[in-house]
C-alpha cells in the first residue's frame, strides 16, 4: 500500500504541471492579443456579429488543431491566431475598400496558401528566400500604428488609460508572465466603473453569446494582392518559422507538413465564418514546451492537450468580449492591444536593423508600411516587401 501510495505522489506531480502549464498557456495567449484580433477583423469590414464569429472560428480550429498534433506526435505543438497577421489588418484596413467578404475570400487563399507550403516545398523555399531584415521591417512598419496606441489614449483620456499603463509596467517588472493578463483585468474594471458612470450608447448592439455568422467568399484582386499575400508572408515569417525554433530551442523537431496542414485547412474551414489565419504558435508555445510543463519531456504533450481545451472554453467568451469592445471607450482597449505588440515591435525592429548590408532596404520597407502606401488598392504592406526586395537589390554589393 505504501508503495502504491509512494508512486502516486511522485506520478501526480508529473501530470499536474503540464496539465497547469496548458491552462496558462491558453489564459495568456488568449487574453493577451484578442483585441488585436477583434480589431484588424473590424478594420477590413466586419459587423461585430461577424468580428465575434471570426473571433470563435479562430478559437476553436485552433484549439482542436492542438488537440489532434499534439495526440498525434506526442509532442508539445501549440497553434494560435496570426496575431501580427491582425495587425496587418489593422494597418491596412485604413485604405481598404473592397468589402468584407473580398476580405474573407482573401483569408481563403492565405489558408490555401499555407497548405500548400505543407504540400510543395518550394513555396516555403520561396517565402524563406525573403531575406528576414525585411520581412521584420514590414511587420515593424505594420505595427508601429497600434504600438502607438497606448500613447495617444493616454493623451486623450489619462484617468481611464494610466491605471492601465501603471499596473502593465509594475507587473512587467514583477509578473512578467501575466503583465497582459492584468493589464486586460485593469482595462476591463475601468471599462465598467465607466459604463457604471455614462451608461451604454443607445446605438450599441449587446448580445454576449457566442457568435456564429456565414459569410460567402468573394475575389478580389486587390485585396488577395493586398491583404492575402502580406497576411501570408507575416504569419509564415513572424508566426510559423518562430514557431519552429521554439520547439527546437526546446528539443522538439516541429512536424512541418501535418503542422501547415492541419493550419491551412483550419484557416480554410474558419475563413468563411470570419477566420483570418491560425498558425504555429510562437511566444506562447515556450509556455507548454518549458520546464513548466514538467520535468518529464515525454508528457508535456499533455500541456498541448490541456492548452486545446482550455482555448476551446474560451471560446465560449467571444460573444462577450467582442461586445465589450464595442462599449468600451475609443481607443481604451487598443492601447492594451499596443502593450501585447511592444514586445514584438521591438524585437521586429532589432531584427530589421541589426546588419549593415540590409540597413537601408529595411528602412525603406520600414516606412513604407508605416506610412500605409496604397496603390490601386493594394496596401502598403505588400509595397513593403516590393520596395525592401527592389532597394536590397539595387543596393547590393557583389560579393
Amino acid at each position: 500500500m505504501h508503495a502504491m501510495l509512494a508512486d502516486v505522489t511522485t506520478r501526480a506531480p508529473s501530470m499536474s504541471e503540464p496539465i497547469t502549464a496548458g491552462i496558462i498557456t491558453a489564459l495568456v495567449g488568449f487574453t493577451s492579443s484578442f483585441v488585436v484580433v477583434v480589431a484588424g477583423l473590424r478594420a477590413v469590414g466586419a459587423s461585430s456579429e461577424q468580428a465575434a464569429s471570426g473571433l470563435l472560428a479562430l478559437t476553436v480550429t485552433f484549439a482542436v488543431g492542438i488537440v489532434v498534433l499534439c495526440v498525434a506526435t506526442r509532442k508539445p505543438i501549440t497553434l494560435a491566431w496570426s496575431t501580427p497577421g491582425a495587425a496587418m489588418l489593422v494597418a491596412a484596413g485604413a485604405e481598404y475598400h473592397a468589402g468584407w467578404s473580398a476580405a474573407v475570400g482573401a483569408f481563403l487563399v492565405v489558408g490555401v496558401l499555407i497548405l500548400a507550403t505543407g504540400l510543395i516545398p518550394a513555396l516555403g523555399d520561396l517565402i524563406g528566400r525573403i531575406p528576414t531584415p525585411i520581412a521584420q521591417a514590414m511587420l515593424a512598419g505594420v505595427l508601429l500604428t497600434l504600438c502607438l496606441a497606448p500613447m495617444k489614449s493616454l493623451a486623450v483620456q489619462p484617468l481611464l488609460t494610466l491605471p492601465i499603463l501603471v499596473v502593465w509596467l509594475a507587473a512587467t517588472r514583477w509578473w512578467t508572465r501575466w503583465a497582459l493578463v492584468l493589464a486586460l483585468v485593469t482595462a476591463l474594471v475601468v471599462i465598467g466603473a465607466y459604463v457604471g458612470v455614462h451608461g451604454i450608447d443607445d446605438g450599441i448592439a449587446i448580445d454576449w453569446w457566442p457568435q456564429i455568422a456565414w459569410t460567402t467568399p468573394s475575389f478580389d484582386v486587390s485585396a488577395i494582392i493586398g491583404l492575402a499575400i502580406p497576411l501570408y508572408v507575416v504569419t509564415m515569417a513572424s508566426q510559423n518559422v518562430p514557431g519552429v525554433a521554439v520547439l527546437k530551442s526546446f528539443g522538439y523537431e516541429t512536424p512541418w507538413r501535418p503542422a501547415m496542414f492541419v493550419t491551412g485547412v483550419g484557416t480554410v474551414i474558419g475563413a468563411p465564418l470570419g477566420g483570418h489565419a491560425i498558425n504555429l504558435a510562437a511566444l506562447s508555445a515556450a509556455l507548454a514546451a518549458g520546464e513548466e510543463a514538467g520535468a518529464d519531456r515525454s508528457r508535456r504533450w499533455i500541456a498541448g492537450v490541456s492548452a486545446g481545451i482550455s482555448y476551446l472554453v474560451l471560446a465560449g467568451l467571444s460573444g462577450v468580449l467582442v461586445t465589450i469592445t464595442a462599449i468600451a471607450p475609443q481607443g481604451l482597449l487598443e492601447s492594451v492591444a499596443g502593450l501585447a505588440l511592444l514586445a514584438t515591435f521591438a524585437n521586429a525592429l532589432l531584427g530589421a536593423f541589426a546588419h549593415d548590408e540590409f540597413r537601408i532596404a529595411a528602412a525603406l520597407t520600414f516606412v513604407t508600411a508605416a506610412a500605409g502606401v496604397t496603390f490601386w488598392g493594394i496596401s502598403g504592406a505588400f509595397w513593403a516587401i516590393v520596395v525592401g526586395l527592389v532597394a536590397h537589390g539595387v543596393l547590393r554589393r557583389p560579393v
